[in-house]
């Protein structure tokens, strides 16, 4: 695959479109990337700019998926989501399919990120692993 790097506003239609335009990618890398521009939706606000990268790392086994908003509050935070809420498990989602995941923070802004195995994160979910999900790394300062 290919490093990709998109520029877009965070709205509620631009999920489905970054999932068409990751259309190349394998279903867990698409899941995560989409899950984080709707964190930034839902906990930074309806119209934020964000970017979107996708890296290959280590070669074509492995991604690292970012979502950099402007916002450096507001960490995201992993929490139990009742059985009828409607919302709330897009970072349980993601700390199931990810081998880790983590937030960088610098002044102008943070970077939600997450790596994955492609090919195994899917299956570990249906299986029942990571049920015990990890807490994010946290840095500071830009790479």
């Amino acid at each position: 695959m290919r490093n990709v790097e998109l520029h877009m506003v965070a709205t509620p239609k631009a999920v489905p479109e970054l999932r068409q335009r990751l259309h190349g990618y394998d279903y867990d890398v698409r899941l995560c990337a989409t899950e984080l521009l709707t964190n930034v939706i839902e906990h930074v606000g309806d119209g934020t700019p964000v970017r979107v990268r996708i890296v290959d790392r280590s070669g074509p086994d492995r991604a690292r998926i970012e979502v950099t908003d402007p916002d450096p509050r507001g960490m995201p935070t992993v929490l139990s989501a009742a059985e009828t809420a409607e919302c709330g498990r897009g970072l349980v989602l993601v700390a199931a399919l990810a081998e880790r995941w983590g937030v960088e923070v610098g002044p102008g802004g943070k970077t939600v990120w997450c790596e994955v195995v492609r090919g195994v994160g899917a299956g570990r979910l249906r299986r029942g692993g990571g049920a015990g999900v990890p807490r994010p790394a946290l840095t500071r300062g830009h790479r």
